[in-house]
């Protein structure tokens, strides 16, 4: 009964079958796996820092930033130079700018330095002058799509859409650093900026994402499974009537007597499109033969 499963509509549908599903399988782990890094990744930061992190430590030394080393007290001394600002960023709800201020480091480059934040309409505070020597949570360069990243350009002289080394490279002759600090203690007039998660870590939208991509592939597991067990289960109904006879006609097939033809259709009446040479019915003959008899009757009586 089951030798349909070797035809090759059959072999078609096993062969999709076995390969769909722990492709399915494959995928709704790997984004599952994804947002559970996420969540492990925010209950490390939502924990205590260590007397490690807290310790500061040369900048060089925790290059490049990765997500062991963000957030780590970095320092570094120099001048600071051209300062920027970074509009559209949020602190407590309130909408205002950070104040960036490059500082030329001792070995030439320049490190990205995140003073402070501003109110909308405040007017940025000078940097310090001479030599300084900084400390600030280190942070990894943003890119597009990041939350406060300006995307829509037109921005006035003076003001940067992101924190990159690649948005400054074109605005300062020195090479960049690939990271940037926000100071621990912001200058006067500024608020602290708290440092942030490392990018891809964190339950926001894009973990909650990948939580419900997981959902789809398990899905899509189930749906094939269901989809095979109808098909077959059809097609074994098929098989059990086709055995007992009780296959449907698909079409004019050798009539009782081995002739073909249409099948009569029962619930019509007898076929009245008599041709020429078709023979009057019973009635018909009947009904002529009264009249006649009836009219010689009547010539008879009127003679009289």
């Amino acid at each position: 009964m089951y030798r349909f499963l070797l035809t090759p509509r059959w072999l078609g549908i096993n062969l999709f079958a076995v390969l769909a599903i722990p492709l399915c399988i494959f995928m709704g782990t790997w984004q599952l796996g994804r947002f559970e890094d996420r969540a492990e990744a925010q209950k490390e930061a939502e924990r205590a820092p260590t007397a490690e992190e807290l310790k500061p430590t040369p900048l060089d030394r925790l290059l490049p930033v990765d997500k062991e080393t963000s957030g780590r007290t970095a320092t570094a001394e120099g001048r600071y130079g051209e300062q920027f600002l970074v509009p559209g960023r949020k602190l407590d709800d309130l909408t205002g700018s950070y104040v960036l201020t490059l500082l030329k480091t001792d070995g030439g480059r320049v490190l990205p330095v995140i003073r402070g934040w501003l109110p909308e309409g405040a007017e940025a505070p000078a940097a310090p002058t001479g030599r300084v020597a900084v400390a600030g949570a280190l942070q990894a360069s943003e890119t597009v799509g990041k939350d406060g990243v300006h995307t829509a350009g037109g921005l006035p002289e003076g003001q940067l859409a992101m924190i990159s080394a690649a948005a400054l490279v074109n605005l300062v002759p020195d090479d960049v650093y690939d990271a940037y600090i926000t100071l621990s203690r912001a200058d006067a007039g500024l608020k602290a900026v708290p440092a942030t998660l490392p990018e891809g870590t964190g339950l926001d939208l894009k973990a909650f994402q990948n939580l419900g991509y997981s959902g789809e592939w398990y899905a899509g597991v189930a749906f094939i499974l269901f989809m095979w067990f109808r098909f077959f289960r059809r097609e074994v109904e098929l098989q059990k009537d086709a055995a007992l006879g009780l296959m449907p006609e698909t079409g004019s097939g050798p009539g009782p007597g081995g002739e073909t033809g249409a099948v009569p259709d029962p619930d019509k009446g007898p076929d009245t499109d008599a041709g020429p040479d078709a023979e009057p019915d019973a009635g018909r003959e009947t009904g002529a033969a009264e009249v006649s008899a009836g009219a010689e009757a009547g010539a008879g009586r009127a003679s009289g």
